[in-house]
């Protein structure tokens, strides 16, 4: 269901389309729906975008595209022969917030939300702007999203500072998983999972850093490492 703004944007975004041909600027669409800062219009585009009903253009600066209007409203012409585009909306509550991947000739642009340690827990960024192209392979069914290793306290599974790391959206994950762990709603940080009894043990992978224990009100699964991508 969306806002009493997210649907004046939506149908505001759409009709410049249909009429022009080309997005309206922050500027215009701030001005539409009467509000002080571009920032909600960001806020509200983001929305738009992680319930599929509109996506950025990749490479293309103010470019959107509407994927689908609301049941009461007339559905969008067709996208061009040839290309169907698959959204996969999310939901990450808590620590992440949802946003839609798109799969477009190979390939899928999943929402990068900034650095993660693998060392010191730090809070995860987030920017659902910035995406980052992954081949299609490498996503199976579900809600992913991408984040950036920052330390080096799991090189002995084989991540680095700089990593890519793709995850799977999800809330609960078997004991020896590497997951984004999320501690006293604060900190995020990607550890191996252990259970131990009521305990919950967050495992690194260098021997310079301890295992952390806690109780199990204190940590919420995020999602669970499904593949790494390095550039060289």
């Amino acid at each position: 269901m969306l806002t009493k703004k997210q649907y004046e944007l939506l149908v505001f975004i759409d009709n410049r389309l249909k009429s022009t041909g080309v997005s309206p600027s922050f500027d215009e669409m701030k001005e539409a729906l009467n509000l002080k800062s571009k920032s909600g219009i960001h806020r509200l585009i983001t929305g738009l975008q992680e319930r599929g009903f509109i996506r950025r253009l990749p490479h293309r600066a103010r470019a959107l595209e509407v994927l689908r209007l609301p049941g009461n409203l007339e559905e969008p012409s067709p996208p061009p022969s040839g290309f169907t585009p698959t959204v996969i909306r999310g939901d990450f509550r808590h620590a992440l917030p949802g946003a839609a991947v798109m799969v477009e000739s190979g390939a899928v642009y999943l929402p990068l939300y900034g650095k993660i340690a693998a060392g010191t827990p730090i809070e995860a960024l987030r920017d659902a702007a910035i995406t980052v192209e992954v081949p299609a392979v490498m996503i199976s069914g579900g809600e992913h999203y991408a984040l950036t290793i920052e330390g080096d306290s799991m090189i002995d599974a084989g991540i680095l500072e700089g990593d890519t790391v793709l995850i799977r959206r999800c809330d609960m994950a078997e004991s020896g998983a590497i997951v984004v762990a999320l501690v006293d709603e604060i900190e995020v940080t990607l550890k191996r999972l252990r259970r131990k009894g009521a305990s919950i043990a967050l495992e690194p992978a260098n021997a310079k850093y301890e295992t952390r224990i806690f109780g199990p009100d204190r940590v919420k699964v995020q999602g669970v490492l499904v593949g790494l991508m390095r550039s060289y």
